[in-house]
């Protein structure tokens, strides 16, 4: 017998419309913000940033290509990881299909890590990922868009992210749970792992000068997040209370789930 509650079709669309009006509101909010988040106003980039790529080293306005906006998605690899965080990776997992899109909409888009370009590299062909991906090895962007700490922070247990502070004291059980399960599937520890944040960045390029007009982080990339905007309309939803050895509980990188 189902668990959930059911009921009679014209029950069912009774609810379903109510629902509808529900999802209409939250749409016509979410248009709203998208005009909030243009009409925000532009900071001129000075930082001199060096990348290395796939063609070598480049400058910021160099990763627009011809375009007049850049995206970056911050994906946390850092120098010490091994591997790409699982939870980027499954974001990640997304990007093929649409740079192509976004190319043709004048739009850019790159991934950023600051672990060095020879990381990334292997890690992509195993991932089988096609987008530009560019190595801030040796640079302070990361730092300066608050997606990782310095030396410094980590020695005074603090640091910023998503617009205020960010606690880098190892907490009691640290060494399980979630991040602790991810920071040994990328390599490295729960401290070092979380010296790394996720978010994604966007940049204007307007006559030779390249400004900041918007950065997102923690919860505010759930819509770039392709498998969860499916798994939000699912039955179940996002699977997030299964029990930790249950093969669905979240999620894996592309090619580790169960084959069976």
């Amino acid at each position: 017998m189902p668990t959930h509650t059911t009921a009679t079709r014209e029950e069912w669309l009774a609810a379903r419309r109510n629902l509808l009006q529900a999802e209409k509101e939250h749409t016509r909010r979410g248009d709203e913000l998208a005009h909030q988040r243009q009409a925000l106003p532009w900071v001129r980039v000075d930082g001199k940033y060096s990348f290395q790529t796939d063609d070598g080293t480049a400058s910021l306005s160099d990763l627009f290509r011809g375009r007049s906006q850049l995206m970056i998605y911050h994906f946390m690899f850092g120098p010490d990881y091994e591997a790409g965080c699982p939870a980027c990776s499954s974001i990640a997992d997304g990007f093929n299909g649409f740079a192509v899109h976004l190319a043709n909409h004048d739009v850019m888009l790159w991934a950023v890590s600051r672990a060095p370009l020879a990381k990334l590299q292997t890690y992509k062909h195993r991932m089988g990922w096609s987008f530009p991906w560019a190595s801030s090895y040796g640079s302070d962007f990361n730092q300066d868009f608050a997606v990782a700490s310095t030396e410094d922070q980590r020695r005074a247990g603090t640091s910023e992210y998503n617009y205020g502070p960010y606690d880098l004291s190892i907490p009691d059980g640290a060494d399980s749970g979630p991040l602790a399960d991810w920071a040994g599937e990328s390599g490295t520890d729960w401290a070092t792992y979380t010296l790394e944040r996720p978010g994604m960045s966007t940049f204007v390029l307007d006559d030779g000068v390249v400004y900041h007009t918007y950065s997102a982080y923690a919860r505010g990339l759930d819509g770039l997040w392709g498998m969860y905007q499916w798994l939000d309309r699912a039955p179940f939803g996002r699977n997030e209370e299964r029990a930790p050895d249950d093969p669905l509980n979240w999620f894996h990188r592309h090619d580790e789930y169960p084959t069976a």
